[in-house]
């Protein structure tokens, strides 16, 4: 088997024939595209949280660009000469890394090639949600977690500042870091019509999945996909 897969067919490829395996292979994402959806106004005024989410998949396209849209690069040089994103970060230091978690598996995403690292097989979208929440939005093809990377803060590649290695100052940081990712993922689902919603998640049960280090966090979930289609009444 390939150790990548390229799709230029619009569907999430599959890592085998039988659904989930534990071979999962790194998926080279399409280029986003930055044309298209509503305009920035437009989604601002119809952003919301909807917790009704659809199984309708996501193609590959469109998953390429709601994480670019989250965490993407949208320059080669950005501050201290390191690439940019589309959300920023204390001292530039993006030390939120992003995971996203489908039925077949979950995949760390990778900003720089934009590409999804497999990470492990199986579905741990029941675990990227809060324990008393596991029924709401359970249908939903995907849903992100955030993580938090201390040691990008510590030793960043940014400007120095002295309260990086401040425990507070870090959580204060990540915190606000993860919430400008989860806003630019609440634009892009309200400007290509989906929806979204963020909210907590069992943090012990996905670090332990994840096999984290000491010195990464897991902070929330977000869950992402279509509405669901209203019944129409008939008289």
């Amino acid at each position: 088997m390939n150790d990548n897969i390229e799709s230029e067919s619009g569907g999430f490829p599959s890592a085998g024939s039988q659904g989930i395996t534990f071979d999962l292979v790194q998926i080279i994402l399409p280029k986003p595209r930055s044309d298209g959806g509503k305009t920035v106004l437009k989604a601002l005024k119809q952003r919301k949280t909807v917790r009704e989410i659809s199984d309708n998949k996501l193609s590959l396209p469109v998953i390429s660009n709601l994480l670019w849209a989250a965490c993407g690069v949208n320059r080669k040089r950005g501050p201290f000469g390191i690439p940019g994103r589309t959300a920023a970060s204390a001292s530039n230091s993006q030390e939120i890394d992003l995971y996203a978690a489908f039925e077949e598996g979950t995949y760390l995403y990778d900003p720089i090639n934009h590409t999804l690292i497999p990470v492990i097989a199986g579905d741990l979208r029941p675990f990227a949600i809060g324990q008393g929440q596991v029924s709401f939005g359970d249908k939903a093809p995907v849903r992100l977690i955030y993580v938090a990377d201390i040691d990008k803060l510590a030793n960043t590649s940014g400007y120095q500042e002295p309260g990086l290695q401040n425990p507070e100052v870090q959580k204060s940081y990540y915190f606000v870091d993860t919430g400008m990712m989860a806003a630019n993922v609440y634009l892009f689902a309200a400007s290509n019509g989906l929806v979204a919603w963020f909210h907590n998640c069992n943090k012990e049960a996905l670090a332990s999945k994840l096999n984290l280090r000491t010195d990464q966090r897991v902070l929330f979930g977000q869950t992402v996909g279509y509405p669901v289609k209203k019944q129409s009444k008939q008289d």
